[in-house]
């Protein structure tokens, strides 16, 4: 007779939110299609062998089963990088870290570092030059980084705003920022393919958005359409923020690790 308790309940009540939680991951990559194509087989492979007995499609099944754990590795490689790095940078997950850094450092960005990017920004905005700057925590943007050209400056205003000029071949890329200093521009970006991104923001806002997803960092984008600046944290947009409210926003949520 088959016993059947609290621990089994919370047993498939954990299976099912970690395979909706997969599954999230999956359709902000357009994998979600791929994703429940392998979920109608690992069932059916389930009623095959263990329900129906089948013992040579079973066989064949299991054959295929132990090849697809592999080819599942090498399919979602960058989906399963993206899964570990999401458990690593949750904010629930990640703040008893950040509390002992905080604690231990006491390193939080001043005016040096956070007033000449609120500045530049402001200018841009006026001018309607498209800006977008990616403030680097905790997570490593070292990948991104070598994508486009070192220059381990000094954060500074009119620097950022001659990077970003129009005519600048680094304008259409991204800065990164790292440890007080300007890491790198031109930097290339991986792109948010969520559907929840209104029509209106173009590249710049999604791939803003996507290394948020990413990773913990901070990215501000300056529209070269309107003007309006706006912040992506966490997979999520700050639109239409005033400089009051990107000065307060970066004091809130930098802290820089030296």
């Amino acid at each position: 007779m088959l016993s059947f308790g609290i621990k089994d309940i919370i047993d498939i009540l954990l299976v099912a939110l970690l395979l909706y939680y997969i599954y999230k991951l999956m359709k902000e990559t357009r994998s979600a299609k791929v994703f429940s194509g392998i979920l109608i087989f690992i069932l059916t492979w389930l009623v095959v062998t263990h329900v129906v007995d089948m013992r040579l499609l079973g066989g064949i099944m299991d054959q295929l089963m132990s090849i697809g754990a592999l080819a599942m590795v090498i399919i979602f490689q960058e989906e399963i990088r993206n899964f570990f790095s999401t458990i690593g940078t949750h904010r629930r997950m990640n703040i008893f870290v950040k509390m002992l850094r905080q604690s231990k450092s006491g390193n939080v960005s001043t005016n040096e570092n956070i007033m000449p990017i609120v500045m530049a920004c402001m200018s841009m905005s006026k001018q309607k030059v498209g800006a977008l700057i990616v403030i680097e925590r905790e997570v490593s943007l070292s990948e991104e980084i070598k994508t486009g050209e070192l220059l381990n400056a000094n954060i500074n205003q009119r620097l950022i705003e001659t990077i970003f000029f129009k005519n600048s071949p680094l304008h259409d890329g991204a800065m990164i920022i790292s440890k007080k200093k300007i890491r790198a521009a031109g930097c290339i970006l991986p792109v948010s393919h969520s559907a929840d991104i209104p029509k209106a923001l173009g590249l710049r806002h999604r791939s803003a958005l996507g290394i948020s997803e990413k990773s913990d960092c901070i990215t501000i984008i300056v529209s070269e359409e309107t003007g309006g600046i706006s912040v992506a944290e966490g997979g999520n947009f700050r639109l239409r923020m005033t400089s009051e409210a990107l000065e307060s926003f970066l004091r809130e949520k930098w802290v820089v690790n030296n």
